[in-house]
């Protein structure tokens, strides 16, 4: 019956490789279609930054185009249209009015953001990336009642549940924000993830060792996942906050702006303020893990901290990201450098599930490779 279950997450488990790979696909069709949709005027009022020199220069620029015969104002800002029937002045007070209060929402942190410019890709991407987490969770659920425990006491088993995690919180945080812009990145990251765990970590089902028989585990490695999902969404947003900055400043310095995917984005300050919020959550629940990780130990090994080298990456991991939200809060850093902090955090995410966990002798070398 073992072996059979066993088979059968495995098979669950190609399909939703498979059908991540496709949604990857989908969502990176979606975002090179965007750019042939409208023209970028969005972009050139979020590049114009939250000086009010640079609102009244945007305001012009409306009024100049409205002038001309009507402004086209991006709906991905929540703007509106001067229709060319009005009159020159009326139609250059709408476009600088909206303008402003684009850049007004952006400032205050609107949470009710929403993606409105998109390709037939983006649906149809969605809906995979749903389809592909019902195989991924059948899969995980079959290896954990195959083996009797919950499915992560290995490095196999823990990317299948890292990742489905993961996935987990990019569809949860829909309900808060829309951040379907970050689809190609979070289904390449678990296709990527799923396939290297396939390849290279795959073990049988087998019984846990005897420092894992805890309910700790559960507690221990649950939340750490949870966490991960959230810093990689973080990641993910920060890494675009750099691409949108560059390209803001091209648009601040008169180069011509072309039309592309990043106009159908945020600005850089808002995607920065999105990557600081989900990074604070996932800061939480690392903090935990830390906790967690450190009253597991005194009940297996008769101490809270032992400087093993798990132990020692777990601990940096939560200085950086500490050291992030410092910076950010509390000495005010703002833009690339704000944003280099959330990528580096994350960067030691992966450096100590790929490298530590395989490569460095210790307590927690217990991976069933």
């Amino acid at each position: 019956m073992t072996e059979t279950l066993s088979n059968w997450s495995n098979t669950a488990l190609y399909i939703a490789i498979v059908i991540y790979a496709v949604a990857f696909v989908a969502f990176t069709l979606d975002l090179a279609g965007r750019g042939s949709q409208k023209k970028d005027a969005a972009a050139k009022k979020s590049a114009a930054g939250a000086t009010s020199r640079s609102r009244q220069l945007v305001g012009a620029a409306a009024a100049t185009e409205a002038s001309a015969g009507g402004t086209e104002l991006d709906e991905s800002s929540d703007t509106v249209t001067a229709a060319s029937s009005g009159t020159a002045a009326d139609a250059g007070i709408i476009g600088a009015s909206a303008a402003s209060s684009t850049i007004g929402a952006s400032n205050k942190g609107d949470v009710r953001w929403r993606d409105r410019r998109n390709t037939i890709f983006l649906p149809i991407a969605m809906m995979l990336t749903v389809l592909a987490f019902v195989a991924h969770l059948v899969a995980t659920v079959l290896r954990g009642i195959a083996g009797e425990r919950v499915p992560w006491s290995n490095m196999f088993e823990y990317s299948l549940t890292s990742g489905l995690l993961i996935v987990a919180v990019f569809l949860a945080v829909q309900f808060w924000q829309d951040l379907r812009f970050l689809g190609t990145f979070i289904t390449g990251f678990v296709t990527l993830t799923l396939g290297v765990a396939t390849i290279s970590f795959y073990v049988d089902v087998v019984p846990l060792q005897p420092a894992l028989q805890s309910w700790w585990l559960v507690i221990h490695v649950f939340v750490a996942s949870l966490g991960t999902g959230f810093l990689a969404l973080g990641f993910g947003l920060s890494v675009l906050q750099l691409v949108q900055e560059r390209r803001e400043k091209r648009i601040r310095a008169g180069a011509a702006s072309k039309r592309g995917m990043l106009s159908a984005m945020p600005s850089s300050e808002r995607l920065e303020d999105l990557a600081f919020r989900v990074n604070v959550i996932g800061f939480i629940f690392w903090t935990f893990t830390l906790v967690a990780g450190a009253i597991w130990a005194e009940r297996a090994w008769g101490r809270y901290w032992g400087w093993d080298t798990k132990e020692v990456w777990t601990f940096i991991i939560w200085v950086v990201y500490a050291g992030y939200l410092h910076a950010r809060g509390t000495r005010g850093w703002r833009g690339a450098p704000s944003a280099w902090l959330s990528i580096v955090g994350f960067l030691t995410v992966i450096f100590n599930f790929g490298i530590v966990n395989v490569f460095f002798e210790g307590l927690h070398a217990y991976s069933g490779m």
